[in-house]
This record gives structure tokens, C-alpha cells and sequence, in this order.
């Protein structure tokens, strides 16, 4: 209940600041495990995205996030640490047991943010975990962040930001956990690149 009330609360300021719009959130399943394969441009893009949506997030962030003072204990109420190398086993294997208790987990596939706002190449993580639990995954293209806190900006500055939900990616019967691994990062990065052209 806390949880849902900070989030909302969280949504009107960012609405208020950022003119917060999101779409297609009805592509987001409302019970079962589900990964949110999203684009990162910002710092804004996890507190967004979990202001944006109606389920309690987990996101897979860098764990040096996590010793900056207060942010840090409020990314580490939601997030579940990675190194700067990249996710290790344990890592893996937290993000799959959150799905296996039907959870909703966030992943910046991209590995990073983008300095220019374009979408990059995608890592191979959001496809293995997809492909290890079997869960549908639900492209996120979060447009104007970029904008509003670019990298290397202290402070952000009004401007609008839309978060589109696309199609999800959902495992075929009798498919095989690796065709579907590698038809997770293909389709996400397809539909990605679609929604970055919606206005």
C-alpha cells in the first residue's frame, strides 16, 4: 500500500514537472512474471518507469548506485546490484527467482545509457533471463529523458517525456530456450527502434 502511494505520488510529480505521459500500459500483464525490456537515455528512467507503472517494479541496476547516500537506499529497496562487469551468476539467478514468484522485473538491456539518446545494440542478459524463466517481455521506449537530464547534466530541466509500452515478446509453444533467447534480443530491439518513431 506505502509502495503504491509513493509511486503515485511519484507519477504527479513527474507529471507535473515532465508532462509524464504513458501509453499502452495495458500491454503489461497484470499478474505473472514479466520483464520490462526498456531504452536508457537518463538517471530519470528508473524512477520514471517505476512511477509509470501499476505493479511494483524490481530493476537490475549498478551496484555502485548503491552507496549514494538516501538515493542509494531507495534504489536498493527496488533494484538488485550489478557490477561494473557486467551481471555475475548470483545476480542472474535473484533476477530469476523474482519471476519465478510471478514478479515484475525492469532490465535496461542496452547495458548503459545512451550519450546521444539513440538506441544501441542490445546485451544478451534480457534474453537469457526471458529464456530461463519463460516469462513474456514487454519493450519500453521512454522518449524525451534524454532531454530532460541529459548525461553529464547536474540538473534537470522541464520537458515532456512519454513512455510507450510496444508488443510483448511471448515463447511459442515447443519453442527451444535458445531460439527464444535470441528472438528476445532481436524482437525487443525491433520493436524498440518502431516506438522510437511514435510520437
Amino acid at each position: 500500500m506505502i509502495d503504491r502511494i509513493i509511486r503515485y505520488i511519484a507519477f504527479l510529480f513527474f507529471r507535473l514537472l515532465f508532462r509524464l505521459e504513458v501509453k499502452n500500459s495495458q500491454n503489461i500483464p497484470e499478474r505473472g512474471g514479466v520483464i520490462i525490456a526498456a531504452n536508457h537515455t537518463s538517471y530519470l528512467d528508473p524512477p520514471l518507469m517505476a512511477a509509470a507503472l501499476k505493479r511494483r517494479p524490481t530493476f537490475i541496476a549498478k551496484a555502485s548506485l548503491f552507496k549514494i547516500p538516501v538515493f542509494g537506499a531507495i534504489i536498493n529497496a527496488y533494484s538488485i546490484g550489478v557490477k561494473r562487469e557486467g551481471p555475475t551468476p548470483s545476480t542472474l539467478k535473484m533476477a530469476i527467482r523474482i519471476l519465478k514468484k510471478n514478479g515484475l522485473l525492469v532490465i535496461f538491456p542496452e547495458g548503459g545509457r545512451s550519450q546521444d539518446g539513440r538506441l544501441m545494440a542490445l546485451k544478451r542478459g534480457v534474453g537469457l533471463i526471458a529464456a530461463r524463466t519463460k516469462v513474456p517481455v514487454v519493450p519500453a521506449y521512454i522518449k524525451g529523458a534524454h532531454k530532460a537530464l541529459p548525461v553529464g547534466a547536474r540538473f534537470p530541466r522541464p520537458h515532456k517525456i512519454t513512455i510507450i509500452f510496444g508488443r510483448p515478446v511471448i515463447k511459442m509453444p515447443h519453442e527451444t530456450e535458445e531460439h527464444y533467447e535470441e528472438r528476445v534480443t532481436l524482437e525487443v530491439h525491433e520493436e524498440l527502434r518502431r516506438l522510437s518513431h511514435q510520437s
